[in-house]
């Protein structure tokens, strides 16, 4: 079980809009465990959305950019409170190859 320190190394951009519930959920994990990032709008930051879909082939959000390379879905459909700290922080670590 990574803690949220192991990411301080990390540059993570999160792909995200006001607008939805996931990227809030995100939003305070990351603030309350003072993990840094930085705030993608992809309603705001022109280009952005469309990057992420072309990059992702995805339109959902949010989505983590690791160290500029390596997309990571900042949520988890498959459970009912559709984000696991845990399960995050390992997959923010094996993107970056830790």
């Amino acid at each position: 079980m990574p803690a949220p320190s192991q990411l301080e190394a990390l540059d993570l951009q999160v792909f995200t809009a006001e607008w939805c519930p996931d990227c809030r959920r995100l939003e305070r994990w990351l603030t309350a465990n003072g993990v840094a990032h930085t705030k993608v709008d992809i309603e705001a930051v022109p280009g952005a959305a469309e990057r992420l879909e072309a990059e992702t082939g995805k339109k959902a959000i949010p989505f983590i950019l690791v160290n500029g390379k390596t997309w990571v879905r900042g949520y988890h459909r498959e459970l009912p409170q559709r984000l696991d700290p845990d399960m995050l922080a390992q997959e923010l670590l094996a993107a970056a190859g830790r």
